[in-house]
C-alpha cells in the first residue's frame, strides 16, 4: 500500500515538473527572441549616433536635478559600481548606456564606441578606468569645442550576467547655479540640451525626485510638463524612499503618499525607490545583496512599521529597486516591437537612398575623367542658375523674401556703402522697411536715388566766385552776362555735387544683383528637391560653384563700371556750355515759370515706387510731406523745370544797363529785354534778361545767409546782382537735375544693369568658363586635394551602406520571428 500510495503520490508531482519543463522550454525561444530584438536595436542605435542618423528608436531617457540619484540608479541597473558620481559623468554630455545580459560575462565588460564611428573599442575591466575614459572624452570634446556643455553622446555597452537589457540615456542634471568657472549660462544651456533630448515622442522619460521635496514645490517638474503635458510617457521614480519613510505612522498618511494625488493625475503612478547610501569599497555580488536588503527593509517597515500597514494590492508592484528594473525591462521590450515594423519600413528607406548616394557618387567620381559629361552638366547647372536670376528680377516671390530679402537700412549696412553723398536729409523711400530682393529692390534703389538727387540744393556761391565769372563774361564782351554766370555756377554746381551720387547709385544697385546669386542657387534647389526632380548633381565641386560665383560677380561689377561711365557721360553732355538745358525755360515759355520752377527744386516726379505698401508710414515720411521733399508732385503741381501754360506772363519793361555790369549793381525796376520765341535771342549788347520776380521765399532766403541784408547790396529792398544770379543759378541747378535723372539716367540704370542680366548673362558665363581649354576647364574640378575628398565620402557611404543593411538583415530576421 505504502507502495502503491507512493506511487499514486507520485504521479501527482510529476505532471507538475513536466509542465514547469515545458514552460521553461517554451520561455527559452522567447528570450532568445528578445535579446536578439535588443541587441538589433543596440546595433541600430551605434549606428544612428555614428552616422548622425534621425531613427526613431524606442530609448529610455533619464532626466532630474543634480543629486537625486540618476547615478546611483545607473549604477543598480548596471550591477556593479565604478565610482560614476566622482566624475559627475552626467553632467556635462549624454551618456548611452547600452546594458546587455550576458550569462558567460561573470565579470563585467564595457567597452566604449569610439568618437564618430560605429566601432567599439577593447574590453575595460576596471572601473576606475571606466570612470576616467568618460571624464576624459568629455573634458576632450568641450575643449575641442569650447562649451561649456555638449549634446553628442559617449555610447558605453556593458556586458554582464547581473544586469537586464536596457538602454538608457542619462542626461546631465538640472542645476540653479554654475559651477565656480563656468558660464553663467550653463544651467540654461543644460536645460535646453535636456529639452532636446527628451522631445523625440518614441522616448520614455524616466524622471527622478527626492522624496524630500513635495510635489508642489517641485522645481523641475514643471519642466517635464512642457516636454510631456501628460505623462503619456513619463516614469516618475521618487528616489531616496527610506528617508522618507519614518514620517509615516498610519496607514492612511502612507496610502495618502503613494497616490500622489491632485499632483500627477489619475494614470501616473510614480515608483518609490531606495538605494544603499554606503559608498565604501565592496565586491559586486556584496553591492546587489545590499540593494535587495533595502528593498527588503523598506517593505518590511510599510507593513509592520505603519498602523495598519499600507494598500499592498494598489502599490506593492510599484514600491522597491527590483520592480522598477523589471517594469523598465518590460516597458522597452514592449516599445521594441511595437516599433519593429516601422523600424524596418525606415530601414529600407534609408538603405536605399544611402544606396542612390553612393551610385551618385561614383558617377560623380567617374566624372572627374570624362570632360565632356563635366561640361555638359555644369553648362546646364549654369543655364539653370541664369533662367532663375532672370525670374527673380522679373518678380519672382520664392524663396520667401521675408529670408532672403533685405530692408533699405540693411542694404546700406551690408553693402559698406551708406547714405548718400553730399545729402543731409534722411532719405526714406517707400517702402523702405520692406524686405525686398531681385527686380523689387532694384526698383526701390532706383527710386531712392531720384529721392535723394531732388532733395539736393544748389551749394551756396562767394561773392568772390561769382564776381570772377560774371566779370570775365563781361571782359569777353558777352551780352548775357549774368545768365552765362548763373548757368556756369549750376554746371559746376552740378558736376561736383552729383558725381558722387550717380557712382553711388550704380554699386548700390550692383551690389543688389550680387545678392542675387545666393537666392538664385536657394531657388534652384528648391526647385529640384521640391518636385523630386534630378538635376544634374554639381554639388560638392567646390572649385566650380567658387568659379561660376566669380564670374557672376565679375560680370555685375563690369556692368557697374560701364554705367558709370555711360551716367557720367550724360552728366556731361547736361553740364557742356554747349548744353542749351540751362535755357529751355526760355524757349518753351516765359520767365514766370522758372518762378514757379523755383519753388519746386526739391519734388520728385511721380513713380510707381511711390506706392508705400507698409503697414505704417515712418514719422519721418510724415513730416517731410509738409515740406514736399522726397514726396511726388500732385497733379496740378508744376514739375521742376516744366512750363506752366496757364500761368500769365510777367511784365517786361525796358531799362538800360551798363555795358559792363558790376556785381553791386541794382535790380530793382525793370530790364530791358527783349526775348525772340523760340530762339531766346537778346537785343543789343546793352541788353539783358528781365529779374525774375515773386522769388520772396528765395530772396529771404539769400537774406538771412548774408547777415540780414541782400548781398552785394545795401539793406535796399532791390535785389541785387549776387541775389539774382544765385536764384537763377538755383533754377539752372534743378533743371539740369531733373534733365539729368528724368531724361539720362533713370532709363540708363535699367538698360545698364537689367538688360544684360536677361540678355547678355548667360553668354558671358559661358565664355568665361566654358570657353577655355580642356585642361584650364578640369581645374575647377580636379584641383588639389578634390579627388581624396570624394574618394573619403565614397568610403564613408560605403561603410554606413554596410551597417544599414546589416541592421536590416537583423530586423528582417527579428518580423519573422515575431
Amino acid at each position: 500500500m505504502a507502495t502503491t500510495s507512493g506511487l499514486t503520490t507520485t504521479p501527482t508531482k510529476t505532471p507538475i515538473s513536466e509542465k514547469s519543463a515545458s514552460r521553461k522550454h517554451r520561455h527559452q525561444p522567447m528570450d532568445a527572441l528578445k535579446k536578439s530584438r535588443f541587441e538589433a536595436y543596440n546595433r541600430l542605435q551605434a549606428a544612428a549616433v555614428a552616422f548622425g542618423e534621425k531613427l526613431p528608436i524606442p530609448e529610455i531617457v533619464a532626466l532630474g536635478g543634480q543629486s537625486d540619484g540618476k547615478s546611483s540608479l545607473l549604477e543598480a541597473l548596471l550591477g556593479f559600481r565604478f565610482n560614476v558620481r566622482e566624475v559627475e559623468m552626467g553632467t556635462r554630455r549624454p551618456l548611452i548606456l547600452q546594458m546587455v545580459h550576458d550569462t558567460t560575462a561573470l565579470d563585467p565588460r564595457c567597452r566604449f564606441q569610439e568618437e564618430d564611428s560605429e566601432e567599439y573599442g577593447s574590453p575595460i575591466l576596471s572601473s576606475t578606468a571606466i570612470a576616467d575614459t568618460i571624464k576624459s572624452r568629455t573634458e576632450a570634446l568641450l575643449k575641442k569645442t569650447k562649451t561649456a556643455v555638449s549634446s553628442k553622446p559617449i555610447v558605453m555597452r556593458a556586458e554582464y550576467a547581473h544586469c537586464p537589457n536596457l538602454t538608457i540615456i542619462d542626461t546631465p542634471g538640472f542645476v540653479l547655479k554654475a559651477k565656480k568657472g563656468e558660464p553663467e549660462s550653463t544651467p540654461e544651456e543644460i536645460l535646453s540640451m535636456v529639452k532636446s533630448l527628451a522631445s523625440p515622442p518614441h522616448r520614455i522619460l524616466l524622471f527622478l525626485q527626492q522624496s524630500s521635496v513635495e510635489w508642489c514645490s517641485s522645481l523641475w517638474l514643471d519642466a517635464i510638463r512642457e516636454i510631456d503635458p501628460s505623462f503619456r510617457r513619463t516614469l516618475i521614480v521618487v528616489s531616496k524612499f527610506d528617508n522618507r519613510l519614518k514620517e509615516f505612522s498610519d496607514r492612511w498618511e502612507v496610502d495618502r503618499y503613494l497616490s500622489a494625488s491632485g499632483y500627477l493625475g489619475e494614470n501616473t503612478k510614480p515608483f518609490f525607490v531606495a538605494l544603499p547610501k554606503e559608498r565604501s569599497t565592496v565586491s559586486n555580488d556584496e553591492f546587489r545583496r545590499q540593494i535587495s536588503q533595502v528593498d527588503t527593509e523598506v517593505m518590511c517597515y510599510l507593513r509592520d512599521g505603519v498602523k495598519g500597514g499600507f494598500d499592498e494590492e494598489k502599490y506593492k508592484s510599484n514600491i522597491g529597486f527590483g520592480c522598477l528594473r523589471d517594469y523598465l525591462e518590460s516597458e522597452l521590450q514592449k516599445k521594441y516591437k511595437e516599433a519593429a515594423p516601422a523600424t524596418l519600413a525606415l530601414l529600407e528607406q534609408r538603405c536605399s537612398e544611402v544606396t542612390s548616394d553612393l551610385a551618385r557618387m561614383e558617377s560623380k567620381i567617374q566624372a572627374t575623367s570624362d570632360v565632356a559629361h563635366l561640361r555638359r552638366s555644369a553648362m546646364l547647372h549654369a543655364a539653370s542658375i541664369c533662367n532663375h536670376l532672370e525670374a527673380i528680377l522679373d518678380g519672382a516671390a520664392d524663396p520667401a523674401p521675408e529670408q532672403w530679402g533685405k530692408k533699405t537700412e540693411e542694404e546700406k549696412s551690408e553693402s559698406g556703402i551708406g547714405g548718400w553723398p553730399g545729402v543731409t536729409a534722411d532719405i526714406k523711400p517707400p517702402n523702405a522697411a520692406l524686405r525686398l530682393y531681385g527686380g523689387a529692390a532694384f526698383e526701390r534703389v532706383v527710386h531712392e536715388f531720384r529721392c535723394a538727387t531732388y532733395s539736393m540744393e544748389c551749394p551756396e556761391v562767394s561773392r568772390e566766385k561769382v564776381a570772377n565769372i560774371l566779370l570775365a563774361h563781361a571782359g569777353r564782351g558777352g551780352s548775357r552776362g549774368v545768365t552765362e554766370a548763373a548757368a556756369e555756377i549750376a554746371r559746376a554746381a552740378a558736376r561736383s555735387w552729383l558725381a558722387p551720387i550717380l557712382d553711388t547709385a550704380c554699386d548700390r544697385l550692383a551690389f543688389v544683383l550680387t545678392n542675387l546669386f545666393d537666392i538664385a542657387i536657394e531657388r534652384n534647389h528648391h526647385r529640384h528637391s521640391g518636385c523630386g526632380q534630378q538635376s544634374e548633381d554639381m554639388d560638392g565641386y567646390v572649385g566650380f560653384h567658387a568659379a561660376l560665383r566669380h564670374s557672376y560677380n565679375g560680370f555685375v561689377k563690369e556692368l557697374s563700371k560701364q554705367c558709370k561711365q555711360v551716367v557720367r557721360h550724360h552728366l556731361d553732355s547736361v553740364t557742356s556750355p554747349y548744353s542749351h538745358v540751362c535755357y529751355e525755360n526760355d524757349i518753351m515759355g516765359s520767365s514766370n515759370s522758372g518762378v514757379n520752377m523755383v519753388y519746386r527744386t526739391n519734388q520728385v516726379p511721380i513713380s510707381s515706387l511711390c506706392l508705400e505698401l507698409s503697414e505704417t508710414v515712418p514719422e519721418s515720411r510724415r513730416e517731410t510731406s509738409n515740406d514736399q521733399e522726397n514726396i511726388p508732385p500732385e497733379k496740378n503741381e508744376i514739375t521742376p523745370g516744366k512750363v506752366a501754360k496757364d500761368r500769365e506772363p510777367n511784365r517786361e519793361a525796358l531799362m538800360t544797363v551798363p555795358e559792363t555790369p558790376s556785381p553791386d549793381q541794382p535790380c530793382d525796376g525793370n530790364f530791358a529785354v527783349k526775348k525772340e520765341i523760340g530762339n531766346c535771342v537778346e537785343v543789343g549788347p546793352r541788353k539783358r534778361h528781365a529779374r525774375i520776380s515773386g522769388n520772396n521765399r528765395n530772396v529771404d532766403y539769400f537774406r538771412s545767409q548774408n547777415g540780414g541784408s541782400l548781398l552785394f547790396g545795401s539793406g535796399d529792398r532791390s535785389v541785387s546782382t549776387y541775389t539774382e544770379i544765385c536764384l537763377s543759378a538755383a533754377q539752372h541747378f534743378a533743371r539740369i537735375r531733373e534733365v539729368l535723372v528724368e531724361r539720362g539716367v533713370a532709363s540708363t540704370l535699367n538698360s545698364g544693369f537689367l538688360t544684360p542680366c536677361r540678355e547678355r548673362l548667360m553668354v558671358a558665363l559661358g565664355l568665361d568658363l566654358f570657353a577655355v581649354s580642356d585642361e584650364k576647364f578640369m581645374d575647377m574640378f580636379v584641383a588639389p586635394g578634390a579627388i581624396d575628398v570624394l574618394e573619403n565620402e565614397r568610403q564613408s557611404l560605403q561603410k554606413r551602406q554596410k551597417i544599414l543593411h546589416s541592421c536590416l538583415t537583423e530586423f528582417k530576421n527579428v518580423a519573422r520571428a515575431l
